[in-house]
């Protein structure tokens, strides 16, 4: 009872930290994903030639795909406990190309297309999670990944289509995270009081910190910019 009683005034003292994420200067053109177009099955699920997405950047420089979390917060993942995330094969590209989970979270990876994958995670030489290489096929069953340590952006990529069929995940031992949307925005919820570092980072446009206090039952706002390489 007194740790429930705990838990439930932790709960009420903790606040969301939100805010948005803009891009400082213009970004390159993306560029046409032409192999796919080449592929006998992957071009009959295209009427137009793909794109890449490096920059997915809104009117006012909103940038989606960052990856906003919480430094220094470590052993309280709840990954085991958590909804799994979908990984999908959708004409030929993974679908979303950036995402981030949990340190034992379940990712479903699921084979949309009418074609044969094959599902290769690969992590960073010494990060302590498996390398794993797994057939997929067409309308197949899903399958399942999860990875024990923290990671930056593991790499998942298709052995049958290695040439452009990319996604990349972030792994954290903690909940304190979150991916921008399309408007750039994220809310990181539920980060018990404290002062914390708080990065944003971006495969292409890289890697920025600042420092933020939250306090009990206070929203909290942190806005960064990115800057083109």
């Amino acid at each position: 009872m007194v740790s429930g009683l705990a838990a439930a005034l932790q709960a009420a003292a903790a606040a969301d930290i939100a805010g948005t994420v803009t891009l400082k200067g213009t970004p390159p053109k993306e560029k046409d994903i032409t192999p796919v177009m080449e592929d006998a099955n992957c071009s009959k699920l295209h009427t137009t030639v793909p794109t890449t997405h490096f920059y997915v950047v809104g009117p006012k420089g909103e940038l989606a795909d960052v990856v906003v979390s919480l430094q220094g917060i470590s052993g309280k993942s709840t990954g085991a406990s958590a909804p799994p995330v979908l990984l999908d094969q959708k004409g030929c590209i993974y679908v979303p190309s950036i995402f981030a989970v949990q340190t034992g979270q379940k990712i479903i990876v699921r084979n949309s297309d009418p074609v044969l994958h094959n599902v290769h995670a690969v992590p960073a030489e010494g990060s302590g999670n498996p390398e794993r290489n797994e057939a997929q096929l067409a309308n197949g069953p899903d399958l399942t990944f999860s990875f024990p340590k923290p990671e930056n952006f593991l790499k998942f990529t298709c052995d049958v289509h290695f040439k452009w069929m990319f996604a990349w995940v972030s792994i954290f031992d903690h909940p304190y995270f979150a991916v921008t949307g399309k408007d750039g925005t994220f809310k990181i919820a539920n980060v018990p009081p404290g002062k914390y570092k708080i990065q944003a980072a971006h495969r292409k446009a890289g890697v920025v910190t600042q420092e933020i206090e939250v306090k009990e039952g206070e929203p909290a706002k942190a806005d960064f910019t990115l800057e083109i390489k």
